[in-house]
């Protein structure tokens, strides 16, 4: 995670296309300001960022469905259910599975887990838009690569 960059998965580790699945892994680095302040003495992760962890994995399979044609931007959240702390440190799988596509929307459950226990879960809803210009495209496309997105998945491979 580079919690100061907003970019809260490090590696996507499974894709499923055929199954509308993602699978992604996240390290809680073990210092970061915002544990300076959330909380002193007992640092947490905050819980809004698990949520945009989750939001974040659900966004890339998303792009991964649309093939880079659709840009997805959150759109609401429901039924988010925080169920464990999270301290620094932490190793993190997080899931997600499309429920739904359709009118320009789309719509996936999530899930964070530790050592295979449950630590939050929701479903999100996002707006899908066409890239607002090439670069953007560009710039997701790096990003893509630097946390192991299997572009061959975009071509049938």
């Amino acid at each position: 995670m580079h919690l100061e960059y907003f970019r809260l998965i490090d590696r996507i580790v499974d894709l499923r296309l055929d199954d509308r699945t993602i699978g992604v892994e996240a390290a809680v680095p073990q210092s970061s300001t915002i544990f300076e302040g959330h909380f002193p003495g007992r640092p947490l992760m905050p819980g809004v960022l698990l949520i945009e962890a989750m939001a974040q994995t659900s966004g890339w399979l998303i792009i991964a469905l649309t093939r880079f044609e659709r840009m997805p931007f959150l759109a609401a959240v429901k039924q988010a259910k925080l169920r464990t702390f999270v301290e620094p440190g932490h190793a993190l799988s997080i899931s997600a599975q499309l429920t739904h596509e359709g009118s320009g929307f789309a719509m996936t459950s999530a899930a964070i887990t530790r050592a295979g226990k449950a630590i939050c879960d929701a479903d999100f809803t996002f707006r899908l838009m066409e890239f607002p210009n090439p670069s953007f495209r560009d710039s997701m496309r790096r990003v893509a690569l630097d946390i192991g997105f299997p572009m061959k998945v975009l071509h049938g491979g």
